[in-house]
């Protein structure tokens, strides 16, 4: 079952899908109000605000929880999509080595170009005339993708405006790149620190959704069992005689059930059975057309995500 968690991120549950060790039909047909839970001693307001109380609580962990997952998993995200991509756009951290630059040096800078392929054999031969002061023979490819290599070459530091100028104009593109290894090594422990996070949010996040999937399944049930009662004592009155059961007719006998159900219980609310059977009846103060409602009380329970479980 994928369950959202924020705008973006969305977590696979391998649900079959169980409530309290049994799967949700099963629960359902042999559902008991839990009286340990919710005390039916108590008054009706009582038990829809415990009710409430506890679904507001599994929410708000959800909210904090996800928040707190979305969060590493997003940043990772944003690290880890510097990896991919051209070699205009993407992180160097992975592709360079410390020996293919020039360090600690007063006056000479290595810089990397990214070449298109078509124009390799023009590199080499323009590159080191692109401005005064280049070291001869100090280009290198040390990375190719399908576009095109990245270069690196030797010059005077006090050239380099003017090269990168030159490169341009030749479409040699100079990427703004300058080797720090300790930036580098932060770089990749930061990826691995948070890919570790990531790991460990997801196993404790995954059981909790799972127990708490449980938890308010099992009090969104009492709340429609809740609605049957309440709505029923409004409707038929007191003392209290009425049936509540569970009907599951397959997508193609819906129809022809709800036909049956009106025919035997119209009697109960005849004012319902007649803008049922004229929808496009007029009934003056009463707006039935855009409601579900029929003679008999009525509550779905929309269990379409087991078809994603």
């Amino acid at each position: 079952k994928a369950i959202q968690l924020g705008d973006s991120e969305i977590i696979f549950l391998n649900l079959s899908i169980y409530v309290l060790s049994v799967d949700l039909i099963s629960y359902l047909m042999r559902f008991e109000w839990d009286m340990a839970k919710y005390p039916i001693k108590q008054p009706l307001k009582n038990i829809a605000e415990a009710l409430t109380k506890q679904i507001t609580q599994i929410e708000t962990d959800l909210k904090s929880r996800a928040e707190v997952y979305n969060n590493i998993k997003g940043n990772l995200q944003n690290l880890e999509k510097r990896t991919v991509g051209n070699l205009l756009t993407r992180t160097l951290a992975d592709i360079v080595h410390k020996e293919d630059f020039v360090l600690n040096s007063e006056y000479l800078i290595t810089l990397v170009v990214v070449v298109p392929k078509s124009n390799y054999t023009q590199w080499q031969k323009t590159y080191e005339s692109l401005s005064d002061m280049v070291v001869p023979r100090s280009t290198k490819l040390i990375a190719e993708d399908a576009e095109g290599g990245l270069f690196t070459v030797t010059l005077f530091r006090k050239v380099m405006d003017d090269f990168k100028a030159k490169a341009r104009e030749n479409r040699f593109i100079v990427r703004e790149f300058y080797f720090d290894e300790r930036e580098l090594k932060c770089e990749k422990e930061e990826m691995m620190k948070l890919a570790s996070d990531k790991k460990q949010q997801y196993g404790p996040l995954l059981r909790w959704l799972k127990v708490n999937f449980s938890e308010a399944f099992v009090a969104w049930i009492h709340i429609k069992a809740l609605r049957v009662f309440v709505e029923s004592v409004l409707r038929y009155g007191l003392p209290v005689n009425f049936q509540a059961m569970l009907l599951q007719p397959n997508k193609k006998s819906s129809k022809r059930l709800r036909d049956v159900l009106n025919a035997v219980f119209k009697h109960l609310d005849e004012v319902a059975a007649a803008s049922i059977m004229d929808a496009g009846m007029d009934i003056p103060g009463l707006q039935l057309s855009n409601q579900e409602y029929y003679p008999y009380v009525y509550f779905k329970i929309d269990l379409s995500l087991l078809e994603y479980s």
